[in-house]
């Protein structure tokens, strides 16, 4: 039997790589140290503040291994090896480790050719890229042929030459014909040179060329060879604008971007080869986040550049990386020359690396729209039924926030989820009233008296059952203010046909945003109403990361369930945005609304016939009585009663 806690008294005091596995004895994670004993501990302290990825993987740990090495920099060549061959389920694992696509153009042969390629050999030969895709190569090396007529044949030339008539790319004039000896190897060099030139960025200089070649060929009256040359012109140029100058310095760099939620992480790389954007390759990383963003940098790092044919002598990303000084020794010993990783704070390359950033945030979006889509949300509510242990999956959940400044314009929102996706049309703002001080308890059972209460009223107009009418309102045939999303609207106690059913549909599930304290102030009123629906707090961490969800006398960790973890991360953050902009929205009302609403008997009509006149408040204060009676709409006693209003307020 495997005793963890004696294994940890153990540790050693070196470098080395750990190995963490599960009950079933399969390796779930690999790491390196370079002190065994004090990285290892870490994961079992109670204390440490971990990622909801790293909790779910701790829970798993049911024994670990170590290899002690020698130094810390082969600690992290054996942590990069091992990663490769186990693939551990939470080690960063790309989705797409393949090696990336090049251009190769074999300049160490007489009659240079063309091709794709994904191995990158030390042979003479020219390689470009790489390239996100062999879609991407195929069009760029079509667009070449059209332009520059260099062969792609697998020919074996000069020893082939004249053996065989020449193929139909030289009769539709995209390729020289050399197989055939119809071009001489210096004219054929010629074009080679412009080809390299092409895929190295350096347009300009083409241009100029033909420019050059299209003016004397007309000046020779061929103008035949002219339009030819002209459209190959036209080609580059629409290259040269459509490709995008990334930096001053015309370097190869590769540009690493980053974009977290709180539960994943969106890794942006851009390919820069002599100052031009070449391609780029995005990477989700699942169950990651902000806090772990150094380590996940990291581990990046390692896996992608550990299986790269091409490290270029930069890399500029947008985040602190853990042990970057030993991860550029190792590179640049893969490279044989030396990688720099840059993380800016200012200048020219904080920027590249913001708008790297600013795709990555796109794709991250997009991710979780599909996931939204996807069945993850249905398993999401299977996960949220079975930790609840509701009877049912809840088809309609109903969250619920306070949000206030101090304890001015305290807000609240209620945002509806029917089948795990946003209702926006359900969705209702409340203005709290029954207190004027900061008690997220009292505001909270009010929200939910409100609504409970409107619900039954709804249901006794429409004839429907009432599922409880206990309790007695203190405010009973008093009108009550609820403000749903287009604008406030006011019921009474009972509302008309036109207000009915906009309460009564009752939720299968209620979430608030707090902890034990909110739950029990809700079910108090459910209870004081007679009405019986689930509820649940969503809790979070030092971090305000989603934590777990409270329930009367348990807290229940969503760290190990990702796809739960997700839906209730959404509907929490939905509904703090909720209340965030109303309470906004109330605090710039208060602080930016015109003191004429403080007098009686001017409304939005009036006001905005003022402002128009006076153009400002201040110009009121010095206004007259004839000033403000020379105001469309406003009387003559209306104008005695503004001067007052002014001149008291002066």
């Amino acid at each position: 039997m495997f005793d963890i806690q004696q294994e940890l008294a153990k540790l050693p005091d070196k470098p080395g790589v750990y190995i963490m596995k599960d009950k079933n004895g399969s390796v779930i994670y690999v790491g390196k140290a370079k002190v065994l004993k004090n990285r290892v501990r870490q994961y079992f302290q109670e204390s440490a503040a971990h990622s909801p990825k790293v909790e779910a993987m701790v829970a798993r740990i049911a024994e670990f291994e170590y290899i002690v090495t020698d130094t810390e920099f082969e600690a992290l060549i054996l942590e990069s090896n091992l990663i490769k061959d186990k693939k551990p389920r939470y080690n960063i694992m790309l989705r797409d480790d393949k090696t990336y696509p090049y251009i190769k153009v074999t300049v160490n042969e007489e009659y240079p050719r063309i091709y794709m390629t994904r191995r990158l050999e030390e042979d003479g030969a020219r390689y470009f890229g790489p390239y996100p895709n062999v879609h991407s190569i195929r069009e760029t090396i079509n667009l070449i042929r059209k332009i520059f007529p260099i062969r792609t044949c697998k020919r074996v030339l000069p020893r082939d030459i004249g053996r065989e008539r020449p193929c139909l790319y030289y009769h539709i004039n995209q390729c020289l014909g050399p197989c055939a000896g119809l071009v001489s190897k210096e004219e054929y060099h010629v074009v080679v040179r412009d080809v390299c030139s092409f895929l190295d960025g350096k347009q300009e200089a083409i241009i100029e060329k033909l420019e050059k070649q299209m003016q004397e060929a007309a000046e020779r009256l061929d103008f035949e060879q002219a339009a030819a040359l002209r459209n190959k012109l036209l080609s580059v140029r629409n290259i040269a604008q459509e490709q995008k100058v990334f930096t001053v310095s015309g370097s190869d760099q590769d540009v690493v971007g980053f974009a977290a939620s709180k539960t994943d992480t969106c890794i942006q790389v851009f390919f820069v080869r002599g100052g031009k954007l070449l391609g780029r390759r995005f990477f989700i990383i699942e169950g990651s986040g902000t806090a772990e963003l150094a380590e996940t940098a990291s581990s990046f790092l390692k896996q992608f550049y550990g299986t790269a044919d091409m490290i270029p002598p930069e890399i500029i990303i947008g985040a602190d990386v853990e042990d970057r000084e030993l991860i550029e020794d190792w590179l640049s010993s893969r490279r044989g020359g030396r990688v720099h990783i840059r993380v800016p704070k200012r200048g020219e390359k904080a920027r590249m690396v913001e708008m790297v950033a600013k795709n990555a945030q796109i794709e991250l979006d997009r991710f979780n729209e599909e996931m939204r889509k996807a069945d993850g949300v249905q398993e999401g509510l299977k996960e949220l039924a079975k930790m609840l242990r509701l009877d049912a999956v809840p088809e309609r959940i109903e969250a619920y926030d306070i949000s206030n400044t101090g304890s001015s314009e305290i807000a609240a929102s209620m945002v509806v989820f029917e089948n795990g996706m946003p209702a926006k049309k359900e969705y209702r703002r409340f203005r709290i009233r029954s207190t004027d001080t900061q008690n997220d308890y009292a505001s909270m059972q009010e929200v939910l008296y409100r609504r409970l209460k409107h619900a039954m009223k709804e249901m006794i107009g429409t004839g429907e059952n009432v599922p409880g009418a206990g309790g007695s309102d203190p405010e009973e045939g008093k009108p009550v203010t609820l403000t749903g999303e287009p604008g406030a609207e006011t019921m009474g106690s009972c509302p008309d046909k036109k207000e009915r059913g906009k309460f009564s549909k009752l939720p299968d599930l209620i979430m608030v945003d707090g902890g034990i304290g909110h739950v029990n102030a809700v079910l108090q009123v459910m209870k004081d109403l007679d009405v019986d629906i689930p509820v649940c707090g969503m809790v979070k961490d030092d971090r305000h990361r989603t934590r777990g969800l409270v329930v009367p006398g348990k807290e229940l960790d969503l760290a190990g369930n990702l796809v739960a973890l997700r839906l209730v991360t959404a509907i929490q953050d939905e509904a703090h945005r909720f209340a965030l902009d109303y309470n906004r929205m109330l605090r710039a009302k208060r602080y930016t609304g015109s003191i004429l609403d403080e007098v009686e008997g001017i409304g939005p009509k009036r006001k905005k016939a003022l402002l128009k006149h006076f153009g400002s408040v201040a110009r009121m204060r010095q206004a007259g009585v004839d000033d403000f009676q020379a105001v469309e709409g406003i009387s003559r006693s209306m104008a005695e009663k503004l001067y007052e209003f002014f001149r008291s307020a002066r």
